[in-house]
C-alpha cells in the first residue's frame, strides 16, 4: 500500500466567517472566499486493515427498498471503501434522491435516498354518482364508479392508480337517460247527455314520476282538456312528460261517446217533422206538422227516450175541412189564413177558351200546387147561372158576389188573382199563365223561411 507522495498545487476558495458540514457528503461549504494559493501535502493514506475494519461506511438500510452493492474487495464487503451501491424501491414506491452512491474515504456515502410511497391525487366527486376504491389513492388501487338510480354512467367505469402517480382513463359522468314514468287514466265510455250529441267528460291528470331526480319539467296534453264536451265517436287523449334532461315518456287513453238513438221517424203524408238536436237521439223532440190545407189528427210531439223508443204514436195529416156554409166571404177566407194560398179564377162562361186553357194546365200541375199550398176557387158564368166552387164544395150566390167585389173581379172577361197566406192580393193575370211561371213567382216571393228550408231539405217530390 505504500505509495510515493508527490507535491500537489491546490487552489482553495475558503469562506472566512463560518463553515457548514453536510453529513454524508464529505465536504464543507464556507461562508466567504479568499483567493489564496498554497501547497498542501496530502495526508498519508492510512494503512487500513480491512480484515479488522470491513465496514468502512454505515450499512445501507432503505425502508421499502434495497441496495445492490459491488465492492472492490469482493462480494462479502458491502460497505467497504470504494463500494458502489445501486438503490431501488419496492413496487408501489418511488426513489427520491440518488440512485447510485459510493462509500467515500470520509466514511460517508456520496449521497442518500429514500423510498416514497406512490400516491395519486384524490379523485373528485362525481355529480349524481359515487366511487369506491380498493386501496384509497395508493398505486394499483382501483376505483369503481356507480350512479344514482335513474342515471347511467358514461365513460370509464373504473380507474386505476398507475406507477407514474396518475389515474388511468378519464373522469366519467352520470347522465339521466331514463325517461320518466307516466300513467294515464283508464279509457272510458260515456252516454251522450239528453237532447245533446255530446258528453262532458272529466278525468284526473296522469301520474308522473321521474326515476332520477324526481323533477318533471313539463307535461303536455294533445287533445281536449278535462271537462270538455266530446262528440259522438272515439277520441284519443295523449299526455307526454319531460324530465330535466328532456327525456320524455308518453301515455294515452281513449274516450268513447255513444249516442242512444231511436228509430228514424218518417214524416206523415202531406206533412213533415220538425225535430230538435239530431232528430232521433236520446232526448230529441219531434213535432209533426201538416202541409197547408191539411190538419193533424193525433199527438203533435214525440220524445226519444233512454230506452231508445219514441213516446206516443204517429199522427195523420188529413185534408182541412172547408166550410162553405158561412155568412160572408170574410168567414170563408179566414179558414185559409196562414194555411193556404188562394188562386181565384174568374171567367164569363165555362166555354171561355182562356178559362179552359188555364184549368187544363192547373189540373196537370196538381202536385206542384199542393206542394206550394195553393187552393183554387172558381167563379164562372153569369147570374143566375153563375157557379162558384172550391174543389167539390159549392159557394152560395152571396159569397160569390162578395168575393168579386172584395177582389175586384169582373164577369166580362177572363182574369185571375193570387192571394198569399195572409189573404193579401199579390199578383193578377188577364191571360192564362203556365204552372212554371206561377210556381216561379210563388217560390221567389211568397215562400216563408220555414217553407224554403223544407224545400231545400226535401227537394221537389213532384219532379
Amino acid at each position: 500500500m505504500a505509495q510515493e507522495a508527490a507535491p500537489v498545487l491546490l487552489v482553495f476558495l475558503t469562506r472566512l466567517v463560518s463553515s457548514t458540514w453536510h453529513e454524508g457528503s464529505g465536504y464543507y461549504t464556507a461562508e466567504s472566499h479568499t483567493n489564496e494559493v498554497y501547497v498542501e501535502e496530502p495526508p498519508p493514506e492510512p494503512a487500513l486493515d480491512y480484515r479488522r475494519v470491513p465496514q468502512w461506511c454505515a450499512t445501507l438500510n432503505i425502508h421499502r427498498g434495497e441496495a445492490t452493492c459491488y465492492s472492490p474487495r469482493g462480494g462479502s464487503y458491502r460497505s467497504s471503501l470504494g463500494t458502489r451501491c445501486e438503490l431501488s424501491c419496492a413496487r408501489g414506491y418511488r426513489l427520491v434522491g440518488r440512485s447510485t452512491v459510493q462509500c467515500l474515504p470520509s466514511r460517508h456515502w456520496s449521497g442518500m435516498a429514500y423510498c416514497r410511497q406512490i400516491r395519486c391525487h384524490v379523485l373528485p366527486a362525481v355529480l349524481r354518482g359515487s366511487y369506491v376504491c380498493s386501496a384509497g389513492v395508493q398505486m394499483d388501487s382501483r376505483c369503481d364508479y356507480t350512479c344514482l338510480p335513474g342515471y347511467q354512467l358514461e365513460g370509464d367505469r373504473s380507474r386505476t392508480c398507475m406507477e407514474d402517480g396518475r389515474w388511468s382513463g378519464s373522469e366519467p359522468i352520470c347522465v339521466d337517460v331514463e325517461p320518466p314514468k307516466i300513467r294515464c287514466p283508464d279509457s272510458r265510455e260515456r252516454i251522450a247527455e239528453p237532447g245533446k250529441l255530446t258528453a262532458t267528460v272529466y278525468w284526473d291528470p296522469p301520474r308522473v314520476k321521474d326515476s332520477a331526480d324526481g323533477v318533471i319539467k313539463r307535461v303536455t296534453l294533445r287533445g281536449p282538456e278535462p271537462g270538455s264536451e266530446f262528440p259522438e265517436g272515439e277520441h284519443v287523449i295523449r299526455y307526454t312528460a319531460y324530465d330535466q334532461a328532456y327525456n320524455r315518456a308518453s301515455c294515452k287513453f281513449r274516450i268513447r261517446v255513444q249516442v242512444r238513438r231511436c228509430p228514424v221517424l218518417k214524416p206523415p203524408q202531406h206533412g213533415y217533422l220538425s225535430c230538435t238536436s239530431d232528430g232521433n237521439n236520446y232526448g230529441a223532440t219531434c213535432e209533426y206538422l201538416c202541409d197547408g190545407g191539411y190538419e193533424r189528427q193525433g199527438t203533435s210531439l214525440r220524445v226519444c227516450q233512454s230506452t231508445q223508443q219514441w213516446t206516443g204514436s204517429q199522427p195523420l195529416c188529413t185534408p182541412m175541412q172547408i166550410n162553405t156554409a158561412v155568412n160572408s166571404a170574410a168567414s170563408l177566407l179566414d179558414q185559409f189564413y196562414e194555411k193556404r194560398r188562394l188562386l181565384v179564377v174568374s171567367a164569363p162562361e165555362s166555354a171561355n177558351r182562356y178559362y179552359k186553357m188555364q184549368i187544363s194546365m192547373l189540373q196537370q200541375a196538381t202536385c206542384g200546387l199542393d206542394l206550394r199550398h195553393v187552393t183554387i176557387i172558381e167563379l164562372v158564368g153569369q147570374p143566375p147561372h153563375e157557379v162558384g166552387r172550391i174543389r167539390e164544395h159549392q159557394l152560395s150566390v152571396g159569397i160569390m158576389e162578395e168575393l168579386r167585389q172584395f177582389l175586384h173581379l169582373t164577369r166580362s172577361h177572363f182574369n185571375m188573382v193570387l192571394l198569399d197566406k195572409s189573404g193579401t192580393d199579390r199578383e193578377r193575370y188577364i191571360l192564362p199563365v203556365s204552372p212554371d211561371e206561377l210556381f216561379d213567382f210563388i217560390d221567389t216571393y211568397l215562400l216563408s223561411e220555414k217553407e224554403a228550408a223544407q224545400r231545400a231539405q226535401h227537394g221537389d217530390p213532384c219532379d
